[in-house]
């Protein structure tokens, strides 16, 4: 866990910047999980509190704006979870928890012990419940262009399937507001 960062970095090399002591800044090493990703997105979630929802493939929403990033990478038989939750401090057109860090490290803690020994059906069930996606119209911006439609679905493997096509990397633009749920 750090205090600030003022290199971190998430998807596609993006920084992530927090000021001392605004943030849950913390990266944990956790066996592998096929859908580690989700699994990790799950349990901050839950961590943060039952009105917060997930943006495929890695983001965490409160009331439609971004309060958390999650970036997930595989080592071996481990992976390496880092998570940033914004809690007194967010950048602008962005979400605060408004919590104590000491006590959501230890909810996450428990909490991404509890979802990476889930199973894969579990983890998907869970992920669909708090998804801020799925049902929306969305635009994903992929390496040989942009695709528009409805997020209809999570596929087995995590992938996320938009107007038929299964999208495994991309990054999601929700089209209009979320739906309340």
């Amino acid at each position: 866990m750090t205090d600030e960062q003022t290199v971190g970095r998430g998807r596609r090399d993006r920084r992530w910047e927090a000021p001392p002591g605004t943030a849950l800044l913390a990266s944990f090493v956790l066996p592998a999980h096929s859908l580690a990703s989700l699994a990790a997105g799950v349990a901050t979630a839950v961590a943060c509190g039952p009105e917060v929802r997930l943006k495929w493939p890695n983001d965490l929403l409160a009331q439609g704006r971004k309060l958390a990033g999650i970036l997930v990478e595989r080592r071996g038989d481990h992976c390496v979870v880092g998570v940033g939750v914004n809690l007194s401090w967010a950048p602008p057109d962005a979400a605060r928890l408004g919590a104590s860090r000491d006590e959501l490290l230890q909810e996450l803690i428990s909490q991404l012990s509890r979802w990476f020994e889930a199973t894969d059906a579990v983890v998907l069930q869970a992920w669909r419940a708090r998804s801020a996606t799925l049902g929306e119209m969305v635009r994903v911006e992929l390496t040989d262009g942009v695709l528009e439609g409805v997020a209809e679905d999570i596929d087995a493997d995590g992938a996320l399937i938009v107007a038929g096509r299964r999208i495994v990397a991309g990054d999601v633009v929700h089209l209009r507001p979320t739906s309340p749920g």
